[in-house]
């Protein structure tokens, strides 16, 4: 399909969570209101609401499309088959021991699998029916979608590419999201994902209802430190002018997924305002904080975004990662120390080496340590950490681990305790060899 559009597809508006204003027609906005009587160029005017529409006007998120079509045009919704995406909570199973992935299969060769045929649930907290929860999933793929586009009627969706970049067209523009950024996508904007270099891998975090993902507070940080708010990019409106050409429309509804037909390409848009947008973050760009004279700071410190819960302090879900940087700490054992939490820890490995563990722990795998459940370094870091000369060192160069972090218990799915057959069922004993060394 050609593009037709006077903006470069990617390009990009810099800032977050500010009021957008984008165009790739002149004058395709309309002047001084919303909804005039006849829009610039003939087109329909849409409001896509991303919150209820009395929130408070400092948490009002929604934006303004100006559409060749308007996206209401298509045929009834029915159900789409998919059996490795869990709607709830309530087909999953709960354990407290520590789990740990290896690297999740990329598709067979001579299977032809999309981004949204690709998704598979690992853990479901919460039920999407009461917009209260998340969902942890991971998806693998090597072919585009072709003339499909899906969209979460459920709520915002992270996405943490670990291998091969997505080509992602949405309604608002075009992004390139490659391995060591991030994108969010939020519930109900469409998309469709293209894959430039091949078979891909990553990971999602699904967030629940009328939560989204904010910049943390910083507090006694200050102004700047963390992820700077100028680093996030937002699509321009670009648009694709095709008619009479048969589209699927997939959506993710209640946990289930349907799909419709419809005659037209969803993205149509040729100019849109507001602040509900897809956004990318470079996690290259993130500007580390840590502490210069002895002990931990909490790894709260390295918080990029958080859906907050109505509990001040308390996430719904933290997206944290473990960057590259230097530690000069005296007097202190630098590798993560042992740790019993009362939040669920779900990390997974984009490239390299985590520094908390010797092995097992690879790119595409993933770990899980739930509330209150014992975790941290494995004997052989240990013992390295406890006896190594503390001198000012890089650590992390070449890697990058991150973590969601949630308030929630993360009950696990048939698929990814049984069938995905990645479990590593002797993880436990990376802590087998921790001896008593106690002295007297």
């Amino acid at each position: 399909m050609s593009t037709t559009t006077t903006t470069d597809p990617y390009t990009y508006l810099e800032g977050f969570g500010n009021h957008f204003v984008s165009e790739a027609l002149p004058d395709a906005l309309p002047k001084g209101q919303n909804t005039p009587q006849k829009c610039p160029y003939e087109l329909y005017a849409e409001q896509l609401s991303g919150t209820a529409f009395t929130v408070p006007r400092s948490h009002n998120q929604r934006s303004w499309l100006y559409r060749i079509r308007p996206s209401v045009v298509h045929k009834p919704f029915a159900p789409f088959k998919h059996d490795s995406i869990v709607a709830s909570s309530s087909s999953c199973e709960i354990t407290p021991t520590q789990l740990r992935w290896s690297p999740f299969d990329l598709p067979a060769e001579g299977e032809k699998v999309d981004f949204v045929q690709g998704i598979k649930t690992v853990s479901v907290a919460g039920d999407p029916t009461a917009a209260s929860g998340l969902a942890i999933h991971i998806y693998t793929a090597n072919t585009n979608m072709d003339h499909k586009a899906f969209y979460n009627s459920d709520g915002d969706i992270l996405i943490v590419p670990q291998q091969g970049r997505l080509d992602i067209c949405t309604e608002f523009g075009k992004m390139m999201v490659a391995p060591n950024e991030i994108c969010v996508i939020q519930r109900g904007i469409r998309y469709s994902v293209s894959l430039p270099d091949g078979p891909v891998r990553g990971y999602m975090l699904e967030i629940f209802g009328q939560t989204h993902f904010e910049l943390p507070d910083l507090g006694p940080i200050g102004a700047n430190g963390l992820a700077n708010p100028r680093d996030f990019v937002t699509p321009k409106a670009a648009f694709v002018k095709e008619s009479g050409v048969e589209w699927e429309i997939i959506t993710k509804f209640a946990g289930k997924l349907f799909s419709a037909k419809q005659n037209h390409i969803p993205f149509d848009v040729v100019a849109w305002h507001g602040n509900y947008a897809p956004y990318k973050y470079d996690l290259a760009k993130f500007c580390a904080v840590n502490s210069v004279t002895f002990d931990h700071i909490d790894p709260s410190i390295f918080t990029v975004l958080t859906a907050k819960s109505t509990v001040p302090g308390v996430a719904i879900a933290d997206f944290v990662i473990f960057p590259p940087r230097w530690a000069v700490a005296d007097n202190t054992f630098r590798p993560p120390y042992f740790h019993r939490n009362c939040m669920s820890e779900f990390m997974g490995l984009i490239l390299g080496d985590y520094e908390g563990k010797t092995g097992g722990f690879a790119p595409g795998g993933a770990s899980l340590h739930s509330p209150m459940t014992p975790h941290g370094p494995d004997a052989k870091v240990f013992e390295a950490a406890s006896n190594a000369k503390l001198e000012c060192t890089r650590v992390g160069d070449g890697t990058q681990a991150f973590m969601f972090e949630t308030s929630l218990t993360l009950p696990v799915t048939p698929w990814a305790l049984h069938t995905s057959g990645k479990v590593q069922e002797d993880y436990w004993k990376a802590w087998a060899d921790l001896d008593t060394k106690f002295t007297a």
